[in-house]
């Protein structure tokens, strides 16, 4: 099996919208007695995913939205499904986009596929942008529309 680098890369033409690709191997620490991927490590995996993702798509740091700007992502819905097994020393890669883009929320939309192209999880959630101080909802601020917009999905 090839060598399986972490590495964080948009695929965009033109200006056309894009997915985020995450790309990482399937360490020991992530698998069970099975030497499958225990399935709170893929969610685990999704999170970092969706913390590397910002840099990316709105040019800000998921520590500075949170520490400066002061504002959190929790998710609030999630949906999931398990395609096929995803083993020890698989290179995955995760492809992320937006869906749904409202005025306090936003939909993510998550494939994992191995490193025979073969889809092994897929999963829907949905984050509501928040005030770190007081946990209410609150609009997604404009610096960050603008970003997120360019990711979503036909």
């Amino acid at each position: 099996m090839p060598h399986c680098v972490p590495r964080v890369h948009g695929a965009s033409l033109l200006g056309e919208t894009m997915a985020v690709i995450v790309q990482r191997e399937i360490e020991f620490p992530m698998v069970d007695l099975a030497q499958i991927a225990f399935y709170p490590r893929i969610y685990d995996l999704a999170h970092r995913c969706f913390e590397q993702a910002w840099a990316l798509m709105c040019e800000q740091t998921y520590p500075h939205i949170i520490n400066e700007m002061r504002l959190g992502f929790p998710v609030v819905h999630i949906n999931s499904e398990f395609h096929a097994p995803i083993k020890y020393g698989d290179c995955v890669s995760m492809e992320m986009n937006i869906s749904h883009l409202g005025t306090r929320s936003l939909e993510w939309q998550y494939r994992l596929t191995n490193q025979l192209g073969i889809l092994v999880w897929s999963s829907t959630q949905m984050t509501v942008c928040v005030d770190m101080e007081t946990m209410q909802s609150k609009d997604i601020p404009e610096s960050l529309r603008r970003g997120l917009s360019n990711h979503l999905s036909g």
